[in-house]
């Protein structure tokens, strides 16, 4: 790569600048609704989507400007970059204080979270996963293969699987999906697309563990993202899927008991 000019530098931070202002009034938005919030803690789950959905429009901005960067000068923005992936976490943290983090666990557990935003319809849910998925792969992209966050998006990935499924009213999704049901679609590609994205952990997990790792606590996650995945389609009586991920679940689980087992008697001589 040859020398940046001035000029090149200049043509970058005037683009800057102006993204900038963007940025700066989207940070001032974002600590206005959080003062809010502190404030009068009504309709909060309400107001938590809304900080994620503005802060996934933040993470966009932070990476137009990386992009930006890669265009003119060649390089990437290591400090933007990185506003970028605080940004998107900030993202994750509204939508697990909005309906849970949880893997792997009965809908009753957190039920009631979504009872607090029951107005907020399958489309829109479905619309703010594909906004997350998407920033996130596109983040992922941004920093590449080699960067030392890598492996740390396995880990993303996860959150934003179980946060697409905490997303979905599963007491109703059954009837959501009947031939009658005006949201048929709409909630059919939602439960698609997080059943893609626990298959996909639980495989990258398994594939962490694998080759790189060799840690137990990959393998494991591995293991919980099937049986997560099982217990969606066992929610949804769909029993062929269920019985298949349980043999497979069961497969990993004695495999990983080998493994154990043979690291012991490695150590023991």
């Amino acid at each position: 790569m040859g020398k940046i000019t001035q000029e090149q530098r200049n043509r970058y931070f005037e683009k800057v600048k102006e993204h900038r202002k963007t940025i700066e009034a989207g940070l001032a938005k974002e600590k206005t609704l959080l003062d809010l919030l502190a404030k009068d803690d009504s309709s909060s789950g309400y107001k938590r989507l809304k900080l994620a959905n503005d802060a996934l429009d933040l993470c966009s901005w932070y990476m137009l400007v990386n992009a930006l960067s890669v265009s003119l000068l060649g390089i990437k923005d290591g400090v933007y970059l990185l506003e970028a992936r605080k940004t998107l976490v900030r993202a994750i943290k509204y939508l697990e204080d909005t309906v849970s983090g949880y893997v792997d666990v009965p809908f009753s557990d957190y039920e009631a979270k979504l009872e607090e935003i029951k107005d907020f319809d399958s489309e829109g849910r479905f619309r703010l996963l594909r906004k997350l998925g998407f920033a996130v792969q596109t983040l992922e992209d941004a920093f590449g293969e080699n960067s030392k966050y890598s492996a740390s998006f396995i880990e993303v990935w996860g959150k934003v699987a179980a946060i697409g499924k905490n997303l979905v009213n599963l007491k109703t999704a059954v009837p959501d999906m009947d031939f009658s049901s005006p949201v048929r679609a709409t909630v059919m590609s939602h439960l698609t697309l997080v059943k893609q994205l626990f298959q996909r952990c639980a495989d990258k997990y398994r594939e962490q563990y694998e080759l790189y790792t060799h840690k137990v606590q990959d393998f494991r996650a591995a293991v919980l993202y099937l049986q997560a995945l099982r217990r969606i389609h066992i929610v949804l009586a769909e029993r062929d899927e269920a019985e298949t991920l349980k043999r497979k679940a069961e497969i990993w689980s004695t495999k990983l008991e080998a493994d154990l087992k043979k690291a012991e008697e490695a150590k023991s001589k």
